[in-house]
């Protein structure tokens, strides 16, 4: 049997998970101690899954023990204010394990490493054997003419010029012709100006420092170089196809919404021609080379919002944190109430055209997306999965009604930069098998001792090259994609915890949903734990599976079951698909997830709440290991985990806010990560790889 080590206390304070007051004041605007923006009646996931826990928990086992053992390099945590991870060593003091076990860690195929100990050190730390390096971190220059970074003389032309600020989603895209070469792309999801710029007054900013903040939101696009020995990237800067796209680049509106008047404004009365993206969060690939990105918590953005469409979004009636309202009228929604219409979408880019503009898909509909993943139906039209992450939204999902053409020329890539276009776009509305007698809250298990149950996907409005018709009543076709929110009001659509990521496995097509957490279920007059939430005051969230019927995604209907529910496994009220709880590691606050070529699951999560820094964590999905799940990273101080990526000998991670905690700012750094004492922490991306050159995990 496995060492085991205690857990690390869990921190005190009012923030919803592991939060700092920093983290949820500059990425989503203290969502979650303003008013929850939901307030219809609809059925609440919480009171979906609330039981049904604990059922399988209690009927699984003995006295579950916290914490999987720690690989060689790792220290108990016991007692320890701050736990050591291995030693520091490679390039940016990254810490790293050494030494090569005698025996082989034993796991599912994909997941045989000896997992990370939850720890608070301010380092990435890796299983032994396994070694990483920093690829590309905040202001490196990508572009030609942008000159090194120089956080003491930035500006915003060489912002624009350089790799942005707070990576979320990550993709490594082939390329063809240049080999041993791969294209990266990543999301800039927002910017934390305190730890940016040193005397930073939140209450009159600079208009430079203004600028440099719109230069380092958005997307980034750099040419990776791979070292065959190893399994480090070298950004190759000054590439043809490297790229920035910030908050003043042009943007296309297409599909339903283009030119309507809710999307019309004195800048632009065509209602086509947007500026920017902001706050894009995760996000997804296309079978076609494209690259999707959500825009998510774009409401904190936006000033003196007075309308109950505003308010259904988290827009606030009075200033904003970054205070962009006084430097550009546009984020004033006094002058320009339209301009909010703009955002909430989910962006398509291709690569692969360096003048290509991008396009906001509004036949996705507008709401925090928290990302956009692509699934085809067995006649080659697209299916898109998204999460709205905020307390109590929904799941949505998108189907094409044109099919794919493969190829590469230039028809086929014109044809297939419209389907997204056109299609029906559908929410989910969840339903438990179990009586709602059963269902207390508690975390006791339904008589059947299981937590699942049915769904249905409702169509809200469906987009065609000649128009776009509703099927809301009381909504036209053009506020049902503008005002979705509203459209799932109406359509009776089920109220989740967050649902951030949604992965469809590519071995199995069984779905996956990330819910974060939601402290605020069952408190007050909040909705209560249904069959699809396990808990009240769910402050470390869960994982579903979904299984469309006849795992068509273009279905109606699906299955679902409970696969993960987080938390301290020693806690009656988790779950881990069955597995025994003492041989699991403890896991808090899904976020981001991914898949590896075997079908194992791959979860990184934000704000954990159990004491423990953020990481990445592999679970297998099938197989007599389903559900065995084990940390293999962990984050520097203040850091969160993002757009993981799992290649056959690769492991990608971005390192996003690190440092970010309470009281921290640039004169007073709460991280040296990743350049070491007297440096600022600067967000970056991270490759881990085995020493012995072998695929990760097996």
């Amino acid at each position: 049997m496995r060492k085991l080590l205690p857990l690390i206390g869990t921190p005190s304070g009012s923030h919803p998970g592991g939060r700092s007051a920093m983290t949820c004041r500059f990425r989503c605007g203290d969502a979650c101690f303003h008013e929850v923006p939901n307030t219809s009646s609809n059925a609440y996931v919480g009171d979906v899954v609330s039981d049904a826990l604990s059922r399988r928990s209690m009927m699984r086992a003995a006295a579950a023990v916290t914490v999987v053992a720690a690989g060689a390099g790792t220290v108990g945590l016991a007692g320890a204010p701050e736990a050591q991870a291995a030693p520091v060593a490679g390039k940016g003091g990254q810490g790293h394990g050494h030494g090569h076990g005698t025996r082989k860690p034993k796991g599912a195929r994909g997941l045989r490493f000896t997992p990370v100990a939850p720890n608070t050190a301010d380092a990435v730390t890796v299983p032994e054997g396994y070694d990483q390096d920093v690829v590309i971190r905040w202001g490196e220059p990508i572009l030609r003419g942008a000159p090194a970074f120089d956080p003491e003389n930035q500006t915003a032309e060489a912002q624009a010029g350089q790799f942005g600020y707070n990576v979320d989603f990550l993709a490594l895209l082939p390329l063809e012709g240049e080999r041993g070469r791969q294209l990266l792309v990543a999301n800039h999801e927002y910017t934390d100006e305190v730890l940016m710029f040193r005397g930073y007054d939140s209450d009159n900013p600079t208009r430079e420092q203004v600028e440099i903040g719109w230069a380092a939101h958005g997307l980034g696009v750099v040419v990776v170089e791979e070292d065959r020995r190893s399994g480090r990237l070298t950004p190759v800067t000054r590439h043809h196809l490297n790229r920035r796209l910030t908050a003043t680049s042009e943007f296309r509106l297409s599909g339903p919404v283009a030119g309507s008047g809710l999307v019309r404004t004195s800048a632009d009365p065509t209602g086509r021609k947007v500026l920017g993206t902001l706050n894009n969060c995760a996000g997804g690939t296309t079978p076609w080379g494209t690259t999707l990105h959500g825009e998510e918590n774009f409401n904190q953005y936006f000033a003196n919002g007075g309308r109950a469409t505003d308010k259904r979004y988290g827009i606030g009636t009075g200033a904003t944190e970054r205070k962009w309202e006084r430097f550009d009228k546009r984020f004033d929604l006094a002058q320009e109430p339209n301009e909010a219409h703009r955002f909430g979408y989910v962006v398509e880019l291709d690569p692969y055209d360096p003048d290509s503009v991008p396009r906001k898909r509004t036949a996705l509909g507008r709401f925090k997306h928290e990302g956009a993943t692509v699934r085809l139906t067995h006649d080659g039209r697209p299916v898109v999965y998204s999460g709205d992450d905020e307390r109590f939204d929904y799941l949505y999902k998108f189907v094409g009604s044109k099919r794919m053409r493969h190829g590469n020329s230039r028809s086929a890539r014109e044809h297939n930069l419209t389907l997204l276009d056109e299609g029906t776009l559908y929410v989910a509305r969840i339903t438990g098998d179990s009586p709602a007698i059963e269902i207390d809250g508690t975390g006791k298990l339904p008589k059947d001792g299981e937590f699942d149950g049915s769904g249905q996907w409702i169509p809200l409005a469906t987009a065609t090259a000649k128009g776009a018709v509703s099927h809301v009543d009381g909504m036209t076709a053009e506020e049902v994609f503008v005002f979705t929110r509203l459209a799932g009001d109406k359509a009776g659509a089920t109220k989740m915890d967050r649902p951030e990521d949604v992965e469809p496995n590519p071995v199995t097509g069984k779905v996956y949903v990330a819910l974060t957490n939601n402290s605020n279920r069952g408190v007050g007059a909040h909705p209560k734990a249904d069959e699809a939430n396990p808990r009240n005051a769910n402050k470390h969230g869960h994982v579903l599976e979904l299984t469309e019927r006849w795992n068509r995604p273009e279905s109606t209907k699906f299955a679902w079951s409970l696969f993960l529910v987080a938390g301290d496994p020693q806690d009656p009220a988790t779950y881990f698909a069955g597995f025994p709880k003492d041989s699991v590691s403890p896991i808090s606050c899904p976020d981001n997830v991914a898949f590896d070529d075997h079908g194992n699951l791959w979860i990184s999560t934000d704000g954990a709440a159990l004491g423990s820094h953020d990481g990445l964590f592999g679970v297998a999905t099938r197989g007599d290991r389903r559900g065995e799940l084990k940390q293999f990273l962990t984050v520097p101080k203040g850091a969160e985990t993002c757009g993981p990526i799992v290649q056959d000998r690769r492991v990608l991670v971005a390192v996003q806010h690190p440092g970010e905690v309470d009281g921290a700012s640039a004169e007073n750094p709460g991280s040296t990560w990743p350049d070491g004492p007297g440096t600022y922490p600067r967000p970056a991306v991270v490759a881990v790889w085995r020493t012995d050159g072998r695929d990760i995990g097996v």
